[in-house]
């Protein structure tokens, strides 16, 4: 099923007033927030042996201290490489060196892996701009992730990483949305979701 008109647009409007709340947030908030969800996902992640998440950009929740805080873990972590052509991310063994891709996005400069390297993963942690109680995610509307998330494991742990207002009672869902199981915010920490809907 394709989303309807009206579903998109408001999608579209959602997404506009969110990154504008995002880059309307101080240096001193963001740098909270960043602490407070690196400590809440470690906690969390203390016994994952294979982790796949991203790298935040500047505004996103955990800049500047995420992908770097899961060398704690001991795991092995993916990180995400949007390819130069074709609509599948690829994946790349973390090395603690990072590289600028496809629409400037930082990646590792390791070796390329497929799509369904992600499946290896126990736990997918996934950029999100709002997730509601229900576990429907909004992402930025390229659906990268939903195509992603079609080769995790059955059972894989899938947590986004939100702002505390961008937690919110409910989404605009359609068929190809991926569901998320967690979210992680600065105030409330880890905090699993119900995924039926």
């Amino acid at each position: 099923m394709t989303a309807p008109p009206e579903g998109e647009a408001a999608k579209a409007v959602l997404r506009e007033r969110i990154l504008a709340g995002r880059r309307d947030r101080s240096p001193a908030a963001r740098a909270g927030a960043a602490a407070a969800v690196t400590t809440a996902l470690l906690a969390r992640l203390a016994r994952v042996r294979v982790l796949a998440a991203f790298v935040p950009e500047d505004t996103e929740p955990g800049a500047g201290r995420l992908p770097a805080a899961y060398t704690q873990l001991g795991a092995r972590v993916l990180l995400p490489v949007v390819p130069e052509s074709g609509a599948e991310l690829r994946w790349a063994v973390d090395t603690g060196r990072l590289v600028p891709g496809r629409f400037g996005l930082l990646e590792p400069a390791g070796p390329r892996l497929g799509p369904t390297a992600v499946g290896t993963a126990d736990v997918v942690v996934v950029p999100a701009l709002a997730v509601d109680r229900g576990g429907t995610r909004l992402g930025r509307g390229g659906g990268w992730y939903d195509r992603a998330l079609r080769h995790a494991r059955p059972g894989a742990v899938v947590v986004a990483v939100v702002f505390d207002d961008e937690l919110v009672d409910r989404l605009p869902a359609f068929d190809h949305d991926r569901p998320v199981t967690a979210v992680v915010t600065p105030s409330g920490g880890w905090q699993e979701l119900p995924t039926g809907r």
